[in-house]
């Protein structure tokens, strides 16, 4: 076909002839580069890849899920395949042959094996989601074939911490359902990641592995083990209302002396009977007196335990010491290598004491005591759980850095020792030997 610009074409030499109007020439073709109509050669290469990329994820979404069910051992059966039909269909190697037929049946089998859709819907229960050490803790998997025809038999698994428990499921038919009980060891303080549960179907030779995802993780909590301690035995835990301190207060409820009158003082506070005595307008001084407050170190450096069942004993001294601090009412702080354990509650505490773990840390105690000056120098009493490696110089550093106007104490967990008394400067140190001699051991701090 030809163009209005070929058309358009004269010559210059002609003879002089009447002609129409002069036409006003067309505008001049854009370069093929810059017509938004007809992108030049970087675009046409751009889309071009973006045309095969898009076509590239397409193909492998639709491959992956093949790909991703055929095991390791499938893979050298595939390898295998295809070099024995080469040689015996190439280089006419009979033996070849029948490998290679054989190992192809035993694929086509394989895939058999994992073909069809799942439909089941699958719970998975715990009876109690924080458990204390040594407790049971019981959970219930149900799968249910929510489909209208029987499924095949098929196998659960079930993650269990770094373990793995695989759980049969026979064939289901329709709406029928199948029920799994089990029991989670609790035998020491640990955060125990729970599933997914995933289905597994897999050939008898394991060539090919098909693996459905059904639940989400769950975590199972297994707290410390720990003690109640009674009002008296923890003894210096004092009243709800507030301990004396020798500091001075112009408003209180301690009384403390009489002073002279000065301009800005609290009228209410004038001692009327002293002022007609003496003449002078006296007004009341007070002993400032705070509320009840427990601080408590507990030391995550594995340079301060001889062995873990140290540190689980720390664990649990100091579980037992902060659930009575929230059971008073009383003010709680926990101070670790890795930061502060929430004591505002007794769940968030203990949950936040089971997920401590020793490591090394070059923070050593008298770090954390520094750290404790400044952001509980309120605190009445300062209780520091430390291992039986930490040495009396040790303590002494952390003592010296400590509010001083607060009631050191010192508990060295060491499994199987006597219980103890000494003293470092100014905390006294309590050696435990048990749980069991916590509450003991608090009544000789107050002997």
């Amino acid at each position: 076909m030809t163009t209005t610009s070929e058309r358009e074409t004269v010559a210059t030499d002609a003879p002089a002839v009447d002609l129409p109007a002069p036409v006003a020439p067309e505008t001049p073709a854009e370069p093929p580069a810059a017509r938004p109509d007809r992108p030049g050669l970087p675009q046409r290469l751009g889309a071009g890849s973006d045309t095969v990329t898009g076509a590239l994820a397409r193909t492998w979404g639709r491959v992956a899920p093949v790909v991703g069910i055929v095991s390791a051992f499938g893979w050298g059966i595939l390898v295998l395949v295809a070099a024995a039909w080469w040689a015996g269909l190439v280089l006419r190697w009979e033996e070849s042959a029948v490998v290679g037929i054989a190992a192809t049946v035993a694929l086509l089998a394989a895939v058999v094996f994992v073909l069809g859709r799942l439909r089941y819907t699958v719970s998975l229960d715990l009876a109690a989601r924080r458990v204390t050490v040594g407790d049971r803790a019981v959970g219930r998997l149900v799968v249910r074939n929510d489909s209208a025809r029987p499924m095949l038999p098929a196998v659960m698994e079930l993650q269990v911490g770094k373990g793995m428990a695989s759980f049969p499921v026979p064939r289901l038919r329709a709406g029928a359902e199948h029920e799994e009980l089990f029991a989670v060891p609790t035998q020491r303080r640990a955060v125990i990641p729970l599933g997914p549960v995933r289905s597994v179907r897999a050939d008898p030779l394991g060539l090919l592995r098909r693996e459905l995802v059904w639940t989400e993780p769950e975590e199972l909590f297994v707290h410390p083990r720990t003690l109640p301690l009674s009002g008296s035995s923890t003894g210096y835990l004092h009243d709800l209302e507030g301990r004396v301190t020798p500091d001075i207060s112009d408003s209180d409820v301690s009384f403390h002396a009489l002073r002279d009158y000065v301009p800005g003082d609290d009228r209410r506070h004038i001692h009327w009977k002293s002022t007609a005595r003496t003449g002078q307008l006296m007004v009341r001084q007070f002993e400032e007196t705070r509320r009840s407050r427990l601080a408590v170190i507990l030391s995550t450096r594995a340079e301060d335990y001889a062995h873990p069942d140290e540190f689980e004993l720390a664990v649990s001294v100091c579980g037992s010491l902060g659930l009575q601090a929230i059971r008073e009412d009383g003010g709680l702080a926990v101070l670790v290598q890795q930061g502060r354990v929430r004591g505002d509650h007794r769940t968030r505490l203990l949950d936040d004491l089971t997920r401590l773990e020793l490591a090394p840390a070059r923070t050593t105690l008298a770090d954390i005591a520094r750290v404790a000056a400044a952001t509980v120098s309120d605190a009445s009493v300062v209780a520091v759980v430390v291992g039986s490696t930490v040495t009396p110089t040790d303590l002494r550093a952390a003592a010296v850095r400590l509010p001083v106007d607060a009631r050191l104490v010192a508990l060295r967990c060491s499994p199987g020792a006597a219980v103890s008394r000494g003293r470092v400067a100014d905390m006294q140190v309590l050696t435990l030997g048990e749980l069991g001699d916590l509450p003991k051991a608090l009544r000789r701090m107050n002997d």
